[in-house]
């Protein structure tokens, strides 16, 4: 897939900017605050109706505005693809496909697959399980766009079921009193049944994308290090393969929540399931967010990236668009070379920056070289 041209009006600092992408790699150089991030967060809107910069869609509308439009055109296998979308500082959104309005926006996903690649991404070792599991959910709704409705249905049963026990009576010490089993039986049911779903498709999914990342983990290492990726459901920690069967994960989920009931009464919210889960990265058999280096955690993470990349291609049967968003300063010159080595010819890229100064001459040559000052983009060459 490729992406041809992109309109952005009253998006963040763009009052009205046009771009065609004439080369299957455009580098995005400008000073930081000028407007290149938001150019890659545009495309990340129509590939994955999310911003991994804010949640709020009034934060992307351009100050003094009311909406701001993402206008784009994809070329696919299948032929050319039109999109747009209109964010309101309301909240309410529309998107566009083909000149057909969607009563759903779920139903743009699958339209322009992406993988994205910022310095934030270290936080996906780093960070908390939240943050990973966010990772796996969104390489999850590029290869199957229906997980992005699972994972809204299991969203709206798992809400309901901490309002209810949020309202459990409660004695004068807090400690809740009476027996709730009876109300939360329904949503228990429904929570069981939505989380084994989710639950087996990420198992499914960390079990392709292993391998992939072992194999570039290891070049990028030099084979001195092996890297481990361990899923840990929180309905059945003591027996991690147990995924594998749809009835005896579903089991085990109800035999937790009986376990955890005193506890989530107690909390006042939902303690299992897979908004609980961990995935768990190992190096030499040793945890790399605690243990790792700041080398070997960036090293991980371009292994998981390039794994993306491949996996994408593989199930979807196109290229997905690669979005480096100031990632090169954050690499050395040895995964600096890795990284452009892979993304040479294959996969479509916007690569933002703030110097040239890490591309070769070559590189340089076949590349569209755009240039953003104060949320106007130019050619390079005509400034």
């Amino acid at each position: 897939m490729f992406l041809t041209s992109l309109q952005l009006r009253h998006f963040r600092n763009y009052a009205d900017q046009a771009v065609t992408f004439s080369a299957p790699k455009t580098i995005v150089l400008g000073e930081n605050a000028q407007g290149k991030s938001n150019l890659l967060e545009a495309v990340e809107l129509l590939s994955m109706l999310k911003s991994h910069r804010t949640s709020r869609d009034r934060d992307l509308v351009q100050d003094g505005q009311t909406t701001a439009q993402i206008t784009a055109a994809i070329d696919r296998g299948v032929g050319p693809h039109s999109v747009k979308m209109t964010l309101r500082s309301s909240g309410r959104r529309t998107s566009v496909l083909n000149g057909e309005t969607l009563k759903r926006q779920i139903d743009l996903l699958g339209t322009l697959n992406t993988v994205q690649f910022s310095s934030l991404d270290l936080d996906l070792v780093r960070g908390g399980p939240a943050y990973r599991r966010g990772w796996l959910d969104g390489l999850l709704v590029q290869l199957e766009p229906f997980y992005a409705h699972l994972l809204n249905q299991y969203g709206r049963v798992l809400r309901q079921r901490n309002a209810l026990l949020r309202k459990a009576d409660r004695d004068e010490t807090g400690f809740p009193v009476g027996d709730l089993s009876a109300s939360l039986a329904v949503w228990d049911a429904q929570l069981a049944a939505l989380g084994t779903r989710l639950i087996r498709r990420r198992a499914r999914a960390l079990e392709r994308l292993t391998p992939l990342a072992q194999s570039w983990h290891e070049q990028i290492s030099g084979q001195r290090e092996e890297l481990q990726i361990v899923y840990r459901p929180s309905v059945a920690r003591e027996e991690p393969g147990l995924w594998t069967k749809p009835e005896g994960l579903q089991s085990a989920f109800f035999d937790k929540l009986k376990q955890r009931a005193i506890a989530e009464q107690v909390n006042g919210t939902s303690l299992v399931g897979p908004h609980r889960d961990e995935i768990e990265f190992l190096i030499n058999a040793t945890p790399a967010r605690q243990y790792g280096s700041q080398g070997q955690q960036r090293t991980l993470v371009l292994a998981l990236k390039l794994a993306e990349l491949k996996l994408i291609d593989d199930v979807v049967g196109e290229p997905p668009l690669l979005l480096l968003d100031d990632v090169l300063a954050e690499l050395d010159l040895n995964r600096q070379n890795q990284l452009l080595e892979v993304i040479q010819t294959r996969f479509q890229t916007l690569i933002t920056t703030t110097h040239l100064s890490a591309f070769e001459a070559d590189w340089l040559k076949s590349s569209q070289i755009l240039t953003v000052e104060q949320g106007k983009i130019l050619p390079a060459d005509s400034l």
